[in-house]
């Protein structure tokens, strides 16, 4: 019983996270690099601080070392892993950032992942998915 509130538990702090994370996504439509850079910043240290998750250590290990990596934490469950998905393919498409391309892949990745693991097929993933596809290959 103590396990299964734990990991309740982790679940929610990280669903908070990752929500705080949307809203910046979404929130304010600040265009310039050095508002989307500090953004970025504040997300890894959001991350770091709050769930021990390293966004740098994620972003520039191997596929497989990433999906290893993103496994250990136990609350993050497939919405929250779709959230940062969101988030890492939306940098990428913005085109601001010096590292667009990885992440769009690392997102891919994130993407991939959630349809390994879950057993709902989701129209949107699908769609994000495609469209990081056809970014990539241009």
């Amino acid at each position: 019983m103590e396990q299964k509130d734990y990991l309740k538990r982790e679940i929610e702090k990280i669903g908070l996270i990752m929500t705080a994370i949307r809203q910046k996504l979404f929130g304010g439509k600040g265009n310039t690099s050095i508002s989307i850079e500090n953004d970025f910043e504040n997300t890894k240290g959001m991350l770091l601080n709050n769930v021990n998750f390293d966004l740098d250590k994620f972003l520039n290990e191997d596929n497989e070392s990433s999906n290893k990596y993103i496994s250990t934490f136990s609350g993050f469950n497939i919405e929250n892993i779709e959230i940062l998905g969101n988030y890492l393919m939306r940098l990428g498409i913005n085109g601001e950032m010096i590292n667009s391309i990885k992440y769009l892949e690392k997102s891919l990745l994130l993407f991939e992942h959630c349809n390994q693991i879950d057993k709902t097929y989701s129209t949107e993933r699908e769609m994000n998915m495609l469209k990081i596809r056809e970014i990539i290959r241009d």
